[in-house]
């Protein structure tokens, strides 16, 4: 820019506003358009001492609205996936909220007291190794480290308990599976 600025910004934002506002509503609608040109006078007003631009003014005036308003567009397109993805989320918590009737329920929750009770007869290290592997979703081996015993110390136990779960709940396997995996999230 010239040595006199504020002439010179003041004869720029006249020239230049409605034409560029005009570009940034085909860019980015009429709702953020005048965010979009506004800014770009800002940061244009903000830098001023540093901009040596002269006829490459037009050039890099609109060239500044296209960055801004691709960059409102990139927004506009993270905010709409989050919303998406939240609605959705929301719609699934919904229909598993509709799934259950109070029998269910109930159902549901003498099932969670047998699993409990079932695993509560456990042997105390038997016990911890199940609920480390599936309630902490630990690897046998950072069991094996956190316990100070060997991996096919952990894997014994693992398969003592199954087994033990297996034998104490099978009338009730399939529904004890989806109540684990209720229970352990």
């Amino acid at each position: 820019m010239q040595q006199d600025g504020q002439q010179t910004f003041k004869s720029l934002f006249r020239r230049y506003y409605a034409v560029l506002l005009s570009y940034a509503r085909s860019l980015v609608g009429d709702d953020e358009a005048e965010d979009v040109v506004e800014d770009v006078f800002v940061e244009l007003w903000q830098h001023q001492d540093q901009m040596v631009l002269g006829d490459r003014i037009q050039g890099w005036l609109y060239r500044a609205v296209y960055t801004r308003s691709l960059n409102v567009l990139k927004h506009r397109h993270v905010t709409s996936a989050y919303l998406a993805m939240t609605e959705s989320l929301n719609e699934r918590r919904m229909m598993n909220l509709d799934l259950y009737s109070p029998q269910q329920y109930v159902e549901n929750e003498a099932l969670r007291e047998r699993l409990e009770g079932a695993i509560g007869e456990l042997p105390e290290k038997c016990r911890e190794v199940f609920r480390l592997s599936y309630m902490f979703d630990m690897r046998n081996k950072e069991i094996a480290e956190a316990l100070d015993i060997s991996v096919k110390t952990v894997e014994a136990h693992m398969y003592k308990a199954l087994k033990h779960l297996r034998e104490r709940l099978k009338d009730v396997r399939s529904a004890m599976l989806l109540l684990l995996l209720c229970l352990l999230q």
